[in-house]
C-alpha cells in the first residue's frame, strides 16, 4: 500500500502541475459575490473557457478514478466490479445517453444538461471529500485532486449559469438535484461496501464529466459549423 502511494505521488507530482498551468481561469463571482467577471467578456471566450474548464474536470476525474482504484480496490474486484452498471444518481435525469438522442437536442437543453449535472454532483463531491479523509493512508493528492475538481466544478456552474443568461437570455435552474441516500453521513457502513461506493461515485462522476464536456464542445460546434456536427 505504501508503495503504491509513492509510486502515485512521484507521478501526480510530475503532472499535476501541468493541470494548474494550463488551466484559464473560469472565476465569475466578483467580491460582492455577482458573476460580473464572466458577463463582461464576450460570448464566444466565455464559450471557449467553460469547454476548457469541462475538459480539466474530465481528464482530472479519469485521474482520480485510475488512483483510487490502483490504492483501494483490491484486484478480483476489479474485474468483477462494473461501476457503470450501478445506477449513478444522476439517472433520473431528463438527460439522453444515445448519440442520435443528443444530437436532437436543442442549444437550450444542451445548457441547461450541463447545468443539471453540474448541480447534482457538487454535493456528492463534497460526500466524497468527507470519507475519502475517513481512509487509512489516504494520499493528500487524492485528497487534493477532489478538492479540486469540486472547486473547479462549482466554477464551471458559474459559467454556464452566465452562458445560459448570454445565449438564451433566460434565468437558470433554481434548483439543485441531489440524491440524499448518498448523502447520508451519520450512517457507517462496512470498510469494502463504502468504498466500493465511493469508487461507483466517482466512476458516475467521470462518465457525466464526459457528457459535460461533449455537450459544451457540440454547442460550440454548432456555433461555427451548424451542419457538420456528426
Amino acid at each position: 500500500m505504501h508503495m503504491k502511494v509513492i509510486q502515485w505521488s512521484v507521478w501526480a507530482l510530475l503532472l499535476w502541475p501541468q493541470h494548474l498551468t494550463a488551466s484559464t481561469p473560469l472565476d465569475c463571482r466578483d467580491d460582492q459575490g455577482s458573476l460580473s467577471r464572466c458577463t463582461s467578456i464576450s460570448q464566444e471566450k466565455l464559450v471557449d473557457r467553460v469547454i476548457h474548464h469541462a475538459e480539466l474536470i474530465y481528464r482530472v476525474s479519469e485521474e482520480l478514478c485510475s488512483l483510487f482504484e490502483e490504492l483501494f480496490i483490491p484486484f478480483p474486484l476489479r474485474l468483477q466490479s462494473n461501476p457503470a452498471a450501478h445506477a449513478c444518481i444522476t439517472k433520473a435525469l431528463p438527460i439522453p445517453s444515445s448519440k442520435s438522442e443528443i444530437q436532437q437536442l436543442s442549444d437550450k437543453w444542451l445548457l441547461h444538461s450541463v447545468l443539471m449535472l453540474v448541480q447534482s454532483w457538487i454535493e456528492p463531491l463534497v460526500y466524497l471529500q468527507m470519507t475519502m479523509e475517513r481512509y487509512d493512508h489516504t494520499p493528500d493528492m487524492l485528497l487534493n485532486k477532489t478538492k479540486w475538481v469540486s472547486e473547479k466544478l462549482i466554477s464551471l456552474e458559474q459559467g454556464v449559469v452566465v452562458l445560459i443568461k448570454k445565449m438564451l437570455d433566460e434565468s437558470t435552474l433554481a434548483t439543485v438535484y441531489s440524491d440524499q441516500s448518498v448523502l447520508q453521513n451519520d450512517v457507517q457502513p462496512e470498510v469494502l461496501e463504502s468504498v466500493m461506493r465511493d469508487y461507483t461515485l466517482l466512476s458516475c462522476f467521470k462518465k457525466d464529466a464526459h457528457k459535460m464536456e461533449t455537450f459544451l464542445k457540440l454547442l460550440k460546434c454548432r456555433q461555427t459549423d451548424k451542419y457538420n456536427c456528426a
